[in-house]
């Protein structure tokens, strides 16, 4: 299996997630169950059902941060020298040419990303062709609406 990039904080999200999920949610999950086997038939029992619908979904998250971790290529963006080129953990502000708005991104590993905390996934169309562009270069993206133009503005390792 091939390595998962993570940066040191996404890895660090993981690891608290897992150890809340094997700690209290599964304990709680277990609990729920029982409670619903004392609620008599379980054949015909909505309760169980979703308790065990939650406790499959706990165990299935908990395989995933597992094997991520385990299959994880951690890169620390603050030890990145990319002379200024843009690498997988690096921060970087760029100008919509069109719109003219500016926006900041993190590239980040398929399990940090999150647009709302501007971290968006390696594997995104925009991160990608971001990817190895500097200061005062531009970068094309091919959007759903057409083809976007991005100047970089800045590129920072933190």
């Amino acid at each position: 299996m091939s390595k998962i990039p993570l940066t040191v904080s996404g890895a660090g999200r993981l690891r608290s997630e897992l150890q809340r999920l094997k700690t209290v949610d599964r304990p709680a999950a277990i609990a729920a169950i029982g409670e619903a086997r004392l609620h008599g038939d379980i054949s015909e029992n909505a309760e169980y059902d979703a308790a065990k619908d939650r406790q499959g979904f706990i165990e299935g998250r908990i395989a995933r941060i597992e094997d991520t971790l385990a299959n994880a290529h951690i890169v620390d963006p603050a030890q990145v020298d990319a002379e200024g080129r843009i690498v997988f953990g690096a921060t970087v502000d760029l100008e919509d040419l069109e719109l003219g708005t500016q926006v900041r991104y993190q590239i980040v590993g398929d399990d940090e990303a999150d647009i709302k905390a501007s971290k968006i996934s390696i594997e995104s169309p925009i991160a990608r062709a971001l990817i190895g562009k500097g200061a005062g270069e531009i970068a094309e993206v091919q959007a759903p609406g057409g083809v976007r133009e991005y100047e970089v503005l800045a590129v920072r390792y933190i």
